[in-house]
């Protein structure tokens, strides 16, 4: 069987560990689609927003107050696609749209949670915090090594009662606490970042429904992340140069996340920019630094 959905730019982290027999594992939101049927509510924006209590509606139902939270009730593709802040009524009425929602608008830190579950209980929890530039883009993600507790307790809980059943790798958004997303897969985008034997954990929990990942050697890691503007074509800097910015001390790996051979515009991104690359490193300041080698690298 397979790893289902991975990015071209995403196989060198799977390459390593083949994918056992009789069985497959969603890397996307459409693979998670067709292997967990029973499970397809997560996807509804509007039940995550009402598994917590939470305002919402559909567009057409105008929110009783503002600034809210807009974006598509299914979003397959991800990335921020479609997603605005609606500031006041006629922001609303402007940006009216068939199949989008609106939720609250939250502040506070935007954290993206891997879950290992076996029936609907956590396993394992690691923790990312994005740090947001403009638009739906972030500069980068820090990969924790230290826990959340709070946080943890009312995941589990959440995943309990909406997860009920469910025994795979589970990805949760939240931001100040509030979940805005529930993904069916992990987040692979650091995925090398979770330390060595991970992967291979990932595939007996599919595979036998038990965890069984030695977690004690954590330590905290950087996904450093290159955006541009829209409305170019960019092209892929020589495999050479690549190759020795991966080389670089306390660089995990270096991901180039858009097909060259598609035009822009068929690739899902955020409104603020265009992502071109991303580097996963163990030290901040070195990973920002190929990330500027890489820039002059593109021409941005």
């Amino acid at each position: 069987m397979a790893y289902l959905g991975v990015d071209p730019w995403r196989r060198q982290y799977f390459a390593p560990v083949p994918c056992p027999r009789g069985i497959d594992i969603p890397v996307d939101e459409a693979s998670a689609w067709r292997v967990h049927p029973e499970f397809r509510h997560v996807h509804n924006k509007l039940w995550i927003c009402q598994s917590q209590g939470l305002a919402h509606g559909p567009h057409g139902v105008t929110p009783p107050s503002f600034p809210v939270f807009s974006k598509p009730i299914y979003n397959m593709r991800g990335m921020g696609t479609g997603s605005r802040v609606l500031r006041d009524a006629g922001d609303y009425r402007r940006h009216l749209q068939p199949g989008h929602m609106w939720m609250p608008l939250f502040t506070g830190a935007h954290v993206s949670t891997d879950l290992a579950l076996a029936g609907g209980r956590a396993k394992w929890i690691r923790h990312t915090t994005g740090i947001p530039r403009r638009g739906g883009t972030f500069d980068r993600w820090i990969v924790h090594a230290e826990r959340m507790p709070e946080l943890e307790r009312r995941l589990a809980r959440w995943a309990r009662r909406g997860l009920q059943g469910f025994t795979g790798i589970a990805n949760v958004e939240t931001i100040g606490g509030r979940i805005i997303e529930c993904h069916l897969r992990m987040a692979e985008q650091w995925l090398d970042l979770n330390g060595e034997g991970w992967l291979a954990a990932v595939t007996g929990l599919y595979r036998h429904g038990t965890w069984k990942f030695d977690d004690a050697r954590r330590r905290t890691g950087y996904s450093v992340v290159l955006f541009a503007p829209h409305g170019r074509s960019w092209r892929v800097p020589p495999r050479a140069t690549i190759d020795r910015l991966r080389a670089r001390p306390d660089i995990a790996s270096i991901q180039i996340t858009f097909d060259p051979r598609r035009t822009p515009a068929t690739h899902a991104m955020p409104p603020g920019g265009f992502r071109l690359a991303i580097v996963n490193c163990w030290n901040l300041a070195a990973g920002r630094r190929v990330r500027r080698e890489l820039a002059q690298a593109f021409g941005v």
